[in-house]
């Protein structure tokens, strides 16, 4: 559905608008997503301050700084056009970019936005005329600027939600840099129409996945820099999950701390188990035990701080190819480091690896060099003793 495919590079002017010799970006940050992620709220939508108060820390900014990361030595020419504070502003600020502020607009400059703050952004951008309208959230953030502008120009997102459905997102932060870093250059780019996806986040959190398409918007694709749709719905692979399920429950080791992750492949190995399962959160299991359910980041660590051996299981995100970073934030990267790469038990069907078509897996856990770290081929655990090296990135 949507749009036909276009391609086409940014020295032609757009929408009737000469183009002056500058890029001009419109940026918008929602500075409370993916808050409630690290303390296992599934989300941030209404619940920012109880994450905050639970020790939550904002990295929408230091995402979209990532992503600004590999645009230094163009940066010349680019005119960036963005939200006051938090917003956009204090990001530039950081980085030591020129900008603009968007006329007119005063609200976010004092830390919390809201939903309508980010909707009078994409407005007011959208009259500007930017090239591109460059946006740091989640599902939520995407649904609010579609909400607005739908498919009236080109749009792409920096991941920094707890969970992204959409098709509107780079798959890493830097991944959205490199695709700004193309349009600059005037190469060519494709422009296609993605769904944008949201999910109840009330019934996210009581293990139940609801999601709705709300819209489309033309996002520039390049190569594999732009992620899939998250694929819905459950595997007929039943068999193939209850052989991983009795592989994982057989090789599980005395004394050794695993953290379920997120998923329902691995919801295969709890019930196998016999313990309950936090479907969309992480769970601790130690001695065939569950020693604690739905725990966060901090609860992650101090489990660590007292049991010495520890791995982590996690599934792969089917269409998108996602291991960490999307919907698991509590195995943060502090998380990942003290549990170690050797210690990572990846879990995905021929089936899902085959629908990548050849595309590696993919981690996007806000620290850039764990990220490079995690790089290479790694173990995926495809049934009862099977397994195969696949790449990840």
């Amino acid at each position: 559905m949507g749009a036909a495919d276009l391609s086409f590079a940014y020295h032609a002017p757009i929408k009737g608008r000469v183009r002056s010799s500058m890029f001009r970006l419109g940026l918008i940050v929602n500075p409370l997503a993916g808050l409630g992620g690290s303390v296992a709220l599934k989300g941030s939508d209404g619940v920012a301050q109880v994450a905050l108060d639970k020790g939550a820390v904002a990295k929408a900014g230091l995402r979209t700084q990532n992503a600004f990361s590999v645009l230094e030595d163009v940066k010349d020419q680019i005119q960036v056009v963005t939200c006051p504070g938090d917003m956009g502003e204090n990001v530039m600020r950081a980085l030591g970019w020129q900008y603009e502020l968007i006329p007119g607009l005063v609200k976010g400059a004092a830390g919390f936005s809201s939903a309508e703050d980010t909707k009078e952004a994409a407005i007011k951008l959208k009259a500007l005329g930017v090239d591109l309208l460059l946006f740091a959230g989640g599902d939520g953030t995407a649904r609010d600027i579609c909400s607005v502008v739908e498919d009236a120009f080109a749009v792409l997102g920096i991941p920094a939600g707890v969970k992204i459905h959409s098709g509107v997102y780079a798959v890493t932060p830097k991944a959205a840099g490199e695709v700004v870093r193309m349009l600059v250059n005037g190469e060519l780019v494709d422009l296609k129409s993605q769904d944008v996806k949201d999910i109840d986040e009330e019934a996210f959190r009581n293990n139940q996945v609801k999601a709705r398409l709300y819209g489309e918007m033309l996002v520039p694709e390049a190569g594999n820099f732009v992620q899939a749709v998250k694929q819905g719905g459950m595997e007929q692979e039943d068999l193939v999950l209850e052989d991983m399920a009795a592989y994982i429950s057989a090789e599980m080791e005395e004394d050794v701390l695993y953290f379920v992750g997120s998923g329902k492949t691995t919801l295969f190995i709890m019930d196998y188990l016999q313990l309950d399962n936090t479907l969309l959160g992480v769970d601790a299991v130690l001695n065939g035990k569950l020693v604690a359910s739905d725990v966060s980041e901090q609860q992650i660590l101090e489990l660590l701080a007292v049991h010495e051996k520890a791995k982590i299981i996690v599934s792969v995100i089917g269409g998108q190819g996602h291991v960490f970073g999307r919907g698991n934030q509590q195995l943060s990267s502090d998380v990942i480091k003290k549990v170690g790469r050797t210690n990572l038990l990846i879990l995905c069907t021929k089936s899902k690896l085959s629908d990548l078509s050849g595309r590696p897996l993919l981690v996007d856990t806000s620290d850039m060099e764990l990220d490079k770290a995690l790089a290479g081929y790694i173990e995926v655990i495809t049934g009862f003793q099977g397994k195969v090296l696949y790449p990840i990135q």
